[in-house]
């Protein structure tokens, strides 16, 4: 099979064109287990998979590393159009993008004539409780307090393609994220789990996030999670309209408009066969 690997901001992918394999969007995830793994294959955080769209110039099929089909991944989605527009698959600089989450309408810049950053309309996101899901009498989840293991914490939640909650800290730590993280985005409030975040707002325009994914755990950059950390804190009024959101993997930039949207690299790391 031939693959591209590629990573934004640190968070790694598979990338294959599956738009002549005869295999149906829903059965990729064995093939997502096998290829992601990173002692036994390539290894990635998630599979993107190219189809063809009858309502978009392409469909990006997207699987997390435990075989769960995702609706949306923005660190992926840049990857996926690098991936679309090198190999000539859809050769414009502005382009549509068919996926779980909708049309994802997205632009290329480019730079002596190769991609230099790539603009994603990520959408609006939904606040609403019953959208995200998360099982309370509330209409939106703000600033609310539950317990997880040994302590108390204050969350926010929405929608952004796939569940965000976000957890305020005034020092990120990793050891927090990891002990954490999983537990409360398992919790039975949340009947589809959730991805965590862990934010220090560092001024109006920049902040630091940890992400837990609920699909394949703690990564390096989340773009949905960046774009939900940004639109939460932008509503509780912690920062403005234009944040630069830094995970450990590096940095993107979330800008809140009617829709938001999110600008940042997808880097090419290797391409081969690989035995499946």
């Amino acid at each position: 099979m031939e693959f591209w690997k590629l990573h934004g901001i640190g968070n790694d992918f598979i990338a294959i064109d599956g738009r002549f394999d005869n295999i149906d969007c829903n059965n990729y995830g064995d093939l997502a287990k096998k290829v992601c793994h990173r002692r036994f294959s390539v290894g990635a955080d998630g599979l993107l998979v190219v189809k063809a769209s009858k309502v978009a110039d392409v469909e990006m099929v997207y699987y997390n590393s435990d075989g769960s089909r995702a609706a949306m991944c923005g660190n992926g989605l840049r990857c996926f159009v690098k991936f679309v527009y090198d190999n000539n698959i859809v050769r414009k600089e502005d382009f549509n993008v068919d996926t779980l989450d909708g049309i994802k309408k997205v632009s290329i810049n480019l730079k002596e004539n190769k991609i230099d950053s790539i603009k994603v309309n990520m959408g609006k996101g939904s606040f609403l409780s019953k959208d995200i899901p998360i099982n309370t009498s509330q209409d939106k989840f703000i600033n609310q307090k539950i317990k997880v293991l040994d302590k108390e914490f204050i969350l926010s939640s929405m929608l952004m393609g796939v569940p965000h909650t976000v957890v305020l800290v005034d020092k990120l730590n990793l050891d927090e994220v990891y002990k954490y993280g999983k537990e409360i985005g398992k919790n039975n409030i949340f009947p589809k789990g959730t991805n965590v975040n862990f934010v220090k707002v560092e001024d109006e325009n920049n902040i630091s996030v940890n992400t837990w994914e609920r699909g394949c755990g703690y990564t390096l950059g989340c773009g949905t999670g960046m774009t939900a950390s940004a639109i939460i804190c932008n509503y509780l009024k912690k920062v403005g309209k234009s944040v630069n959101v830094t995970s450990q993997g590096g940095t993107v930039k979330i800008d809140i408009e009617d829709f938001v949207y999110m600008t940042g690299p997808s880097v090419k790391i290797c391409e081969g066969n690989l035995e499946v």
